[in-house]
């Protein structure tokens, strides 16, 4: 685990921004309220990290881009505007990390779940299961969070241990999260089962959606664009570009390419994309036909993914996705 950011890391983002000639990247600050962690830049509020009480999972809500528009969905955390459309999907909350298909050896399942043959963490209720906050530090440079997280079943029974690092970096056009984690099959062994369901997510605001909700844009790493060319692909980052309240705002997700497994996109014209490292043959994603591999993890062993959030202003050009991305990848 990676406790905090040594001073070098900072230095390598800081040099590498200014040697391509943009704005370099400072630390943000981090600040623990109960169940709350509120992230800022510059004084002004980026982020806040919400764990607990009906929460199902922690969740990062509000997102802010940097002219303080609120970029992620706010339902069903605020009540929906009156006469406004039927929302869908609940669980779909702002930002956040989980998967749809948990298989625990060795611990019967009882809330079984059609399609799912281990425990459900992507959906939420009674049957599925939940990501709990047990601890909360603040990283050595104050830039983030180290949190720990027991994955449950829905009876309560321990499945996973994870340690979560959340580190905040910004510029005045831009605004990018670190996200690691290390998920350790503490208990039993774990197969991650082969679903669409995951895993690393937004839900952006609606006007910011492809469909007929919003006037937003999906494009990836490969300049593909939309989402009949973006679901179910390999790519390194996905990003969802669109009006806020009159202003062009962005949010890309990065998947790190030393990660043990590269992400295909669960990305929708609705307004969710999730880099999904598990999906295989079954989750439908046209990148993995004919696969049939699963990531499995022996007790004891850890399995470490690296995740970028990266709030821009201006589309994915204006934004400099592709270029933050590159600065992203020299972070060690």
């Amino acid at each position: 685990m990676r406790t905090g950011l040594p001073a070098l890391c900072v230095i390598c983002l800081i040099t590498a921004a200014a040697s391509e000639g943009k704005k370099a990247f400072v630390p943000g600050k981090a600040v623990i309220n109960g169940n709350r962690i509120i992230f800022s830049a510059d004084a002004a509020e980026a982020a806040v990290y919400r764990f607990g009480g009906d929460l199902a999972k922690p969740i990062l809500w509000p997102l802010k881009a940097p002219n303080n528009k609120e970029i992620t969905r706010d339902w069903p955390m605020r009540p929906a505007p009156a006469g406004s459309p039927k929302e869908d999907h609940p669980h779909q909350k702002s930002a956040w990390f989980t998967y749809g298909d948990v298989i625990p050896e060795g611990i019967p399942i009882k809330h079984k779940r059609r399609g799912v043959e281990g425990v459900d963490f992507w959906a939420e209720g009674p049957d599925c299961g939940r990501i709990v906050c047990v601890d909360v530090s603040p990283s050595a440079d104050r830039a983030g969070i180290v949190t720990r997280n027991e994955w449950r079943d829905p009876d309560g029974t321990k499945l996973l241990d994870e340690i979560r690092t959340i580190r905040l970096f910004h510029n005045d056009k831009a605004r990018l999260f670190i996200v690691d984690i290390d998920l350790c099959a503490s208990v039993v062994p774990i197969t991650f089962g082969d679903t669409k369901e995951g895993a690393f997510g937004v839900r952006v605001a609606h006007s910011m959606r492809e469909d007929n909700r919003g006037k937003g844009r999906l494009t990836n790493a490969e300049g593909k664009v939309g989402e009949n060319q973006c679901w179910g692909r390999i790519s390194a980052w996905c990003d969802y570009s669109g009006p806020v309240e009159g202003e062009t705002v962005g949010i890309a997700l990065f998947a790190a390419p030393n990660n043990p497994s590269p992400s295909c996109w669960h990305s929708r014209a609705y307004g969710l994309m999730a880099a999904n490292p598990f999906g295989r043959a079954k989750s439908g994603f046209p990148d993995m036909k004919g696969k049939k591999d699963r990531v499995h993890l022996e007790k004891g062993a850890h399995l470490k993914l690296r995740y970028g959030i990266f709030v821009h202003l201006g589309d994915v050009q204006e934004g400099q996705v592709a270029e933050a991305y590159e600065l992203f990848k020299k972070m060690k």
